[in-house]
């Protein structure tokens, strides 16, 4: 059942609607980098997942389907029928499947460092229990070691220090809830199925979902168009955030 997620609109009334959707153990200032560069041409709606930020956190597990589903549901609370989307890891897997899942809701679809089928079930299991147990802040450190390059780490602590903060931050069940879904899914099938103009875009150095993710899902969306970004990890849109905000721009205006 969806959830009426926490949301924030910038960005002129008329302009078209681009939705982003964030990583696990994020919220909807993950997206701060972006905004100056999209909001003068465009209305952006920015979203805490389900289980994270202010939104509601509904008992685990969750679905793939769940995560889609509250994206449809914030659209018809904000009456707009058809938005690009632009999703970040957990966020770019919600919008493979708002693709080939709702596909008339969707303009244009951005893929940032994500994966359609990303490690094993197991292991996703085990980082949920963890954190039911111990809370997010137990794997704060790893998760975020993964999300920049060793030189942006050591060049920007304050950067590393607020992401390890917002980890820790995200409420217990919501980012177990959300691991019980990427252990869970398998987009693979999907794919195909987009036929949104699609940009997929990943991080030449991320560790997370390295490359060939994006290759593969670049290579199973028809017509889609890939861009690896030097320089960058698991958190691309923030470490490079001018080149994939020119990217962003160049695939929402045409």
């Amino acid at each position: 059942m969806s959830v009426d997620v926490h949301y924030t609109v910038d960005g002129p009334e008329d302009a078209p609607v681009v939705v982003l959707s964030g990583s696990l153990g994020s919220n909807l200032g993950m997206w701060d980098p972006q905004m100056a560069g999209l909001t003068g041409d465009f209305r952006v709606v920015r979203y805490d997942i389900r289980g994270h930020g202010g939104s509601p956190v509904p008992p685990g597990p969750y679905s793939m389907a769940d995560l889609g589903s509250d994206v449809v549901r914030l659209m018809d609370r904000l009456k707009v029928r058809r938005a690009h989307f632009a999703g970040l890891s957990l966020g770019g897997m919600t919008g493979m499947w708002l693709g080939a899942h709702a596909p008339e809701r969707i303009d244009r679809l951005a893929l940032l460092c994500t994966s359609p089928l990303l490690g094993t079930p197991e292991a996703w299991a085990e980082r949920a229990g963890l954190v039911r147990a111990e809370g997010p802040a137990a794997v704060a450190p790893g998760v975020v070691g993964r999300w920049f390059t060793p030189a942006y780490a050591e060049r920007e602590p304050d950067t590393v220090a607020l992401f390890a903060e917002m980890i820790a931050d995200t409420p217990a069940e919501g980012y177990a809830g959300c691991c019980d879904a990427i252990g869970r899914m398998d987009l693979r099938p999907d794919l195909p199925a987009i036929t949104a103009p699609t940009l997929v875009v990943g991080g030449f150095d991320d560790p997370s979902t390295p490359p060939d993710q994006a290759e593969l899902i670049a290579a199973s969306i028809p017509d889609s168009r890939l861009e690896i970004v030097p320089d960058a990890a698991h958190l691309a849109s923030w470490e490079q955030a001018t080149v994939v905000n020119e990217l962003l721009i160049e695939h929402f205006g045409k």
